[in-house]
């Protein structure tokens, strides 16, 4: 295939986390775009059935846990598009409670899923997007620039911070092969699979916009860092939290 005929053909976007919630509502922008869309599931059977329909050949079953999921489930997208331009990791589990009631087991799941998993797809993805010069964006959370102490959630936030490091060297490693990792962090963005503290009236009056925010708001950030538009774009956490916990 020439360079010209490369060009030609829509972008190859693989969106994980993305058979609910935020991450669908990002696979979804992408898909109005032209993307070609990828998304991915590991336990949402039945939602699973219902974006094979709309993403027909392009949803993925991967526990992005497991270093061979990933590198299978890249392998089954480059199979079927020869391709991939724009990954977004849009999977990281939350918990919520005191210090003195999060055990290790949390910190050790809140680690596996918003660290690990994004660890393992990098090694899978990295050579893809060097070949096609591309972009990456890992979702972070809210705050996570001012590096503060947490009432709740410590454990969430800190491996989110452990996240917005990583994402930051590994910007810094792959600039010189024109891949582009920045950091997308929502606030309190309700939706039907969100905590339900996301929508505690207690909290959303700590916004100093007044509202909690959009799915679709987070989906134009992942758009806009994931387009030519943001080209000088680099290492960045984008708050799309309508400044909660600035």
């Amino acid at each position: 295939m020439s360079d010209a005929d490369s060009a030609a053909r829509p972008p190859v976007s693989l969106v994980t986390g993305s058979v609910r919630g935020l991450g669908l509502a990002v696979a979804r922008a992408f898909a109005a775009r032209g993307d070609h869309t990828h998304v991915v599931w590991r336990g949402s059977k039945l939602l699973a059935a219902e974006r094979e329909l709309e993403f027909p050949g392009r949803t993925h079953r991967a526990d992005l846990a497991r270093a061979a999921d990933a590198t299978r489930l890249v392998d089954e997208v480059l199979a079927r598009d020869a391709r991939l331009d724009h990954v977004v990791h849009a999977v990281g589990a939350y918990a919520s409670g005191p210090l003195e009631s999060t055990g290790f087991a949390v910190w050790r799941e809140m680690l596996e899923s918003n660290l690990e998993t994004a660890l393992h797809l990098v090694d899978a993805v990295r050579a893809p997007l060097r070949a096609a010069r591309g972009t990456l964006v890992l979702f972070g959370c809210a705050g996570l620039e001012g590096l503060g102490a947490r009432r709740e959630a410590a454990a969430y936030a800190g491996a989110k911070s452990a996240l917005l490091v990583f994402a930051r060297s590994l910007a810094l490693e792959e600039a010189p092969h024109g891949v582009r990792v920045n950091v997308l962090s929502p606030g309190l963005v309700p939706h039907a699979h969100a905590h339900p503290e996301t929508s505690a009236p207690a909290r959303v009056a700590n916004v100093p916009l007044g509202r909690a925010g959009t799915a679709e708001e987070v989906a134009e950030a992942a758009l806009w860092l994931s387009s030519p538009r943001s080209s000088y774009t680099l290492g960045a956490d984008l708050p799309v939290s309508g400044g909660w916990l600035l």
